[in-house]
């Protein structure tokens, strides 16, 4: 089993990838494979709706210049994720958004069923908004999102500063513990034979022509 972690900080080796090494070390304690990969500087292009991905049905986006393909591929390889992102304005940073929006809208099935959870870091405030618009990613998608003892949040605003939030990085070994624990619970269900299972998509509009009745 393995869990990906992504940092969504422009700034690699920083807050962020502190909270989310904290995860990962408890994972890995667990027996459980980790891999993170860092967002960092580079600029990532919004979703332009122009319909390729669903056209073509390969789990890519048309654009292949920044990470959002290389995302997904390796999201096909894991039971599990960890996203994190600093404080921007009481969310999330815009490039990892944009990266979430392509990601999930191209290659949502790569990650249905498997178990995530969003983690924020900041000086002080803003935090909890930012773990609420990570997970809605995960919330329509049909993915298990993983809770610990706390809202999943570390502060810190100077590099290395989150390394002095004792309850944060306890947040962050709690929330590693239990997505060891719901992975082992999903895999020993397989073996039972126990497989998730969805209805065909039903989907409405709320505007209506008058002609419809």
């Amino acid at each position: 089993m393995k869990v990906l972690l992504l940092s969504g900080s422009p700034r690699k080796g920083g807050n962020t990838t502190r909270a989310l090494q904290e995860v990962a070390t408890a994972l890995e304690a667990q027996g459980i494979e980790t891999e993170l990969m860092e967002l960092g500087p580079q600029a990532v292009r919004g979703c332009t709706a122009c319909g390729w991905c669903s056209r073509e049905g390969k789990n890519q986006c048309v654009f292949n210049d920044d990470l959002c393909n290389e995302f997904i591929a390796k999201a096909a390889t894991c039971d599990g994720f960890v996203v994190g992102s600093p404080v921007y304005y009481a969310g999330a940073n815009g490039s990892l958004i944009s990266l979430l929006d392509r990601a999930f809208y191209a290659g949502g099935s790569v990650f249905r069923y498997k178990p995530a959870a969003g983690v924020a870091v900041a000086r002080r405030a803003g935090t909890t908004l930012t773990v609420d618009q990570i997970n809605k990613y995960f919330q329509i998608n049909c993915m298990p999102v993983v809770s610990s003892s706390y809202w999943t949040l570390v502060h810190g605003r100077e590099k290395g500063e989150a390394a002095f939030d004792g309850e944060g990085l306890h947040t962050m070994r709690v929330l590693g513990d239990n997505m060891a624990w719901l992975l082992k619970c999903i895999a020993a269900g397989k073996d039972a034979g126990i497989e998730p299972s969805m209805e065909p998509k039903i989907m409405t509009n709320f505007v209506r022509s008058d002609l419809e009745g």
